[in-house]
């Protein structure tokens, strides 16, 4: 095969990006915030249980994104993607939203970005979300095959084990040690560096 047939699907949060929850609990002083997939596998429950939170504090959706617009990429990500993109296509297939990721995307030169929406209320605060679709990052990397490409997929969670056992080839990244005790067949990276030749070999 050649290269225009993979595709590599990257999770975000904690691949691309530190954790958004993590850096908005410390710059709003809510440590129960910083829980993430790490902690909570069932990401609907994390969801409504944050946005219950937020009410409560009166926090809204703006907050959060002044906090984001202050947080930078992960040491080496923007490099890590631009050499990446010169190989294959590549996805960046997260659980986040739009109304958080976009600054993120900017900073990363604009890959392609399947994630999903929050809804917010007239007074600007987050009041529910539309999930692109049942297990995203599974079902889209199930339909990529579907089209004719094989996926290699990369993330740091638990909602990324799906799709990292799906495709022809895939790792974690910088993962918990539970997670890599808990998945002993799956290749661990901490360097974006020994990560990017991994994929390379892959293609």
């Amino acid at each position: 095969m050649g290269k225009g047939m993979n595709v590599v699907c990257l999770d975000m949060e904690g691949v691309l990006t530190p954790e958004i929850w993590i850096a908005f609990s410390e710059a709003s002083g809510i440590p129960e915030l910083s829980r993430t997939t790490r902690d909570e596998p069932d990401y609907g429950k994390l969801m409504r249980w944050r946005i219950a939170l937020l009410k409560e504090r009166g926090l809204s959706l703006k907050d959060i994104q002044d906090t984001i617009a202050t947080i930078d990429l992960l040491p080496g990500a923007r490099e890590f993607m631009d050499q990446l993109r010169k190989k294959t296509q590549v996805i960046v297939l997260s659980d986040t939203f739009y109304q958080f990721a976009m600054p993120f995307m900017e900073k990363l030169g604009y890959p392609s970005l399947f994630c999903n929406t929050l809804e917010v209320d007239e007074q600007g605060m987050i009041s529910g979300f539309t999930m692109r679709c049942k297990d995203s990052k599974l079902t889209t990397v199930k339909g990529l095959q579907t089209m004719g490409f094989d996926t290699i997929a990369c993330g740091d969670s638990y909602n990324d084990l799906d799709m990292i056992r799906a495709g022809k080839a895939g790792f974690l990244f910088r993962t918990t040690e539970k997670i890599k005790q808990d998945n002993p067949d799956i290749p661990v990276f901490d360097d974006f560096g020994e990560l990017l030749c991994a994929i390379k070999k892959a293609l």
